[in-house]
């Protein structure tokens, strides 16, 4: 049987790094780290995720700049948004939740967002960067479809995947799962993740610090 890692457990560390960080910035500099989250529509997977990314910048003294959307905004509208965000000083980082409608374009939207701000890491130029060798992006980005048999035994299996499936025993009607078959690879894998619990917690603390680190630009010692 696979081992499981404990996204959650790594992600408790590195948030209590970040919340440290955050305090120092308060006070030895005035600077509260600002993260925009964006979301357009209300995809429940998307919803989960926002909300938890919100609450998280609460816990570790990031200030949410919340921006819920409605589905039919267009394409121009949003990028005006986007450019909004970049130019507010308070705004150290940019997330847009993905997917997009399918009426735009989602490279573009992401391609507007400033490189300074981009602690998705999806920024063409950061993307560019991670994938050349000698390059340094500004960040990286914070996220590191499987069947059993489509892997090699003791593979370590890193499932990134979030669908909401219905289910009538949860108060929310509904639960998340990834893409990976968890019952099946878990009999092959050498590592798996699981979902919820692994890649979501270890994606938001990554986002929380690279939130941080942008704040820090600038500043002179």
């Amino acid at each position: 049987m696979a081992q499981i890692i404990d996204g959650k457990a790594i992600a408790a560390d590195i948030r209590r790094e970040v919340a440290a960080e955050a305090a120092a910035l308060a006070s030895a500099h005035n600077i509260v780290p600002g993260l925009a989250v964006v979301i357009v529509g209300s995809r429940k997977d998307s919803q989960t995720y926002v909300n938890m990314k919100r609450k998280a910048c609460a816990e570790v003294g990031i200030r949410s700049i919340d921006l819920d959307l409605p589905e039919d905004i267009s394409e121009l509208a949003l990028v005006a948004e986007v450019h909004r965000l970049n130019a507010d000083p308070a705004v150290h980082g940019i997330l847009v939740q993905l997917p997009l409608p399918k009426h735009i374009n989602e490279e573009k939207i992401l391609s507007e967002i400033s490189i300074e701000k981009d602690v998705d890491g999806f920024h063409p130029l950061n993307i560019g960067k991670l994938a050349m060798k000698g390059r340094q992006p500004l960040f990286l980005p914070c996220t590191p479809k499987i069947k059993g048999d489509w892997i090699k035994p003791g593979a370590a299996v890193i499932d990134v995947g979030t669908n909401s499936v219905d289910d009538p025993t949860r108060k929310s009607g509904y639960r998340l799962v990834g893409d990976v078959d968890f019952a099946e690879v878990s009999k092959v894998a050498g590592y798996l993740t699981p979902v919820p619990g692994g890649v979501g917690p270890m994606t938001v603390a990554m986002l929380l610090k690279n939130t941080v680190d942008g704040a820090k630009w600038g500043i002179v010692e």
